[in-house]
């Protein structure tokens, strides 16, 4: 099938400040203070994660999908509510 990934993602480490996973060959942290989603998650919700496209990841236990350029830089995707509020 055209486009597959074939790499996977992996958690590699958790800690009460965030999360690493394994992507490719690099590994990115993951903050709770910049990815609240994650905070109060179960291990096992964490560590279930897909990589849907090359910078596509996706928690399907906690419906958080996020676009690998906002794990690398947060601050060029600012947190934004449904009501068009900074969630910060």
């Amino acid at each position: 099938m055209a486009g597959t990934i074939t790499s996977a993602v992996e958690v590699t480490h958790i800690s009460k400040h965030g999360f690493w996973i394994l992507l490719a060959e690099r590994e990115l942290f993951l903050p709770f203070e910049d990815f609240p989603w994650f905070k109060g998650a179960t291990v096992g919700s964490i560590l279930n994660v897909e990589q849907l496209g090359e910078n596509h990841l996706h928690w399907p236990d906690l419906d958080v999908d996020l676009n690998v350029g906002s794990i690398e830089d947060p601050s060029r995707y600012p947190l934004i509510s449904s009501q068009g509020i900074a969630a910060h």
